[in-house]
């Protein structure tokens, strides 16, 4: 597998089980570790999706975990409320130095208050009627979300405060990059 450079801005495109386009985020290449490759958005940069197109008000670090292609964790510095969100996922890989993902609609959702709670169980529900989600998938994903839920709560390593915290350190001493552009 070929990676970008520490640096380099990449698009992370998500997309559903049937293919359609589903969120980009404008983000850079960060590095890795232990816990698998990282990626920072700053604020004013983009994410956007069919029907929606927003700027960050925060930066914010994800990570590709190593060893694993069912989740994506993202971070959050303040001010925003969330810290940790975790989208259930599969096939997260790199397509031609482009991060990608299918996003699978449960998420593991940690807010600074230390509320803990998996969100969009009812889409997760009405999708898998829609695209047909595999009945194998379903339950590895639901063992996934529920380990997940449990290591967020326990704040272990990466799901704590000091991983995540560097790789933030990280992306704030990044030369400056662009903010943000039409085309990724």
């Amino acid at each position: 597998m070929s990676l970008p450079e520490p640096g380099t801005k990449v698009a992370f495109h998500w997309r559903k089980w049937d293919g359609s386009k589903h969120w980009e985020h404008e983000c850079v290449y960060l590095g890795s570790d232990e816990w698998g490759q990282w990626l920072g958005q700053r604020v004013g940069w983009r994410s956007f999706r069919p029907g929606r197109d927003m700027l960050l008000t925060a930066p914010s670090v994800s990570l590709m975990p190593a060893g694993r292609t069912d989740h994506v964790l993202t971070v959050n510095a303040p001010p925003q409320r969330t810290r940790i969100y975790i989208d259930i996922a599969w096939d997260v890989s790199w397509r031609d130095g482009t991060p990608t993902a299918i996003d699978m609609d449960l998420d593991v959702v940690r807010r600074v208050d230390g509320t803990l709670f998996i969100d969009d169980e009812d889409e997760w529900a009405e999708h898998s009627e829609l695209y047909g989600y595999p009945a194998d998938v379903m339950a590895e994903l639901e063992r996934t979300t529920r380990e997940l839920k449990e290591r967020v709560g326990a704040h272990e390593p990466p799901f704590d405060e000091a991983v995540p915290d560097g790789w933030l350190r990280r992306l704030d001493e990044l030369r400056e990059l662009p903010k943000s552009h039409t085309h990724l």
